[in-house]
């Protein structure tokens, strides 16, 4: 090879050192679930099996911390329930599609290892602006689909309002986050961003993310309640306060017209028993999913049963021909599927989650320690609020998103750094002849 092309193909292979390899699958996790949607499940996927195949091959340690032993086993415990419900209902064939998509569970403590290498204040940096950028795209994706396509209830890239909605919720909040941590300095940036991303989730109509998104807030300036005493800080939430108060002026159609929406539908469930409409879909649901959990308490019915019932029950209870894929409620949800072994299961991994953040946020003062318990705080509140009357996993955008901030968040707050164990590249050089 001539010396130009063995300095080209050098710098390209700088490029894609370990490291670096890192940087771009981080900014793709954060950046592309509101904007490119699915594609955010194919990369988490793909880095999960890169991951696992790096540590069977010994390129990479198995890492080893407390914090992520305890989570790895919350969320093994989860998947081995729902196996185990298939196994008692004799349902392995039938529900195999359904036990398939668990693989981005089983990936968490490999991306956790690998993951590991990276720096944590650069990781923490990449997760704000990521996050920051996917909150300017959400808004441009609003303003497109709302405005110029004409949909009523605005779902980016993600395919469905809510999943949009959540997705963008986090976003909202690792930028609040990011403003208040001072690991990023662009404080006015964030703030704009945020906005921007409280906007396209305003124009999502997803109630329950207005909710998550306040507890949420409450949350995070609760966390950073002392940085909020000096006057610039103040001054920045006088700010906040009054741009939010503009956007709440401008979203105000939109709220009004989803709470009308609720109020007719609550008339027409309470005064007629119409289950024909949004909240009575809902009631409607749950009534189904209760009495499918009352006849398997213990394993569930399996993963792959869930439409069989609520298609069955809407016409048995309601004379309706409805079908669905869950049941609008996580816990409810996993109590059909894999019966109160699997509903304890599902709520360990977000109990121990909660956890790990709380011993971080109670002992350490280290900014970026804190910001990564802040992860974890924005992401099970997030879930959980979503998940009391949506979905809560069994989504592919949200099992990836949710294992990017369990894994991230809990390698910042509580994880060790490890060195690349390999050799550095060398030098291309010429063969001789």
């Amino acid at each position: 090879m001539r010396p130009t092309t063995l300095s080209w193909l050098s710098s390209i292979k700088q490029q894609f050192t370990p490291s670096r390899v890192n940087i771009y699958f981080s900014i793709l996790c954060f950046f592309s679930p509101p904007v490119l949607g699915s594609v955010v499940s194919f990369v988490f996927n793909g880095g999960g099996l890169w991951s696992t195949l790096q540590v069977a091959l010994k390129r990479r340690r198995f890492n080893v911390d407390r914090p992520m032993v305890a989570l790895t086993i919350a969320i093994y415990a989860y998947c081995g329930a729902l196996l185990l419900a298939s196994i008692a209902n004799n349902s392995i064939v039938r529900d195999a599609t359904h036990l398939v998509p668990l693989i981005t569970f089983l990936f968490f403590p490999f991306s956790y290892s690998v993951w590991s290498i990276s720096q944590k204040t650069t990781l923490a940096r990449i997760v704000i602006l990521s996050s920051m950028a996917a909150c300017f795209g959400a808004l441009l994706l609003t303003a497109i689909q709302y405005y110029w396509l004409g949909m009523l209830r605005v779902e980016g890239a993600a395919g469905n309002p809510i999943v949009f909605a959540t997705v963008v919720c986090l976003g909202v909040m690792i930028c609040m986050a990011g403003a208040l941590s001072g690991i990023e300095r662009h404080r006015s940036v964030l703030v704009c961003a945020a906005l921007a991303g409280i906007i396209a989730i305003l124009y999502s109509g997803a109630r329950s993310m207005w909710l998550a998104m306040l507890i949420s807030g409450i949350a995070v300036l609760l966390i950073h309640r002392q940085k909020l005493t000096s006057k610039h800080s103040l001054r920045w939430l006088l700010v906040l306060g009054a741009i939010g108060l503009a956007i709440a002026a401008l979203g105000f159609p939109i709220i009004l017209d989803r709470a009308e929406f609720l109020r007719s539908d609550w008339e027409a469930l309470a005064a007629h028993g119409d289950h024909n409409t949004a909240l009575g879909f809902r009631v409607a649901m749950w009534q189904i999913g209760l009495d499918a959990f009352r006849e398997m308490p213990l394993f569930g019915h399996g993963v792959g049963a869930n439409g069989a019932l609520i298609k069955q029950g809407f016409l048995d209870q309601f004379g309706m021909n409805k079908g669905f894929g869950h049941f609008h409620n996580g816990f409810l949800t996993a109590l059909v599927e894999g019966g109160i072994v699997g509903a304890v299961a599902l709520a360990s991994i977000f109990v121990v989650a909660a956890r790990n953040a709380a011993t971080v946020l109670r002992i350490s003062v280290d900014p970026v320690e804190r910001f990564g318990a802040t992860m974890i705080v924005i992401v099970v509140i997030t879930y959980l609020t979503g998940g009391m009357v949506g979905i809560l996993v069994g989504h592919d955008i949200l099992d990836s998103v949710l294992m990017i901030f369990l894994v991230s968040g809990t390698y910042l707050a509580s994880g060790r750094t490890l060195p690349i164990t390999e050799e550095r590249p060398r030098p291309l050089t010429p063969a001789v002849p």
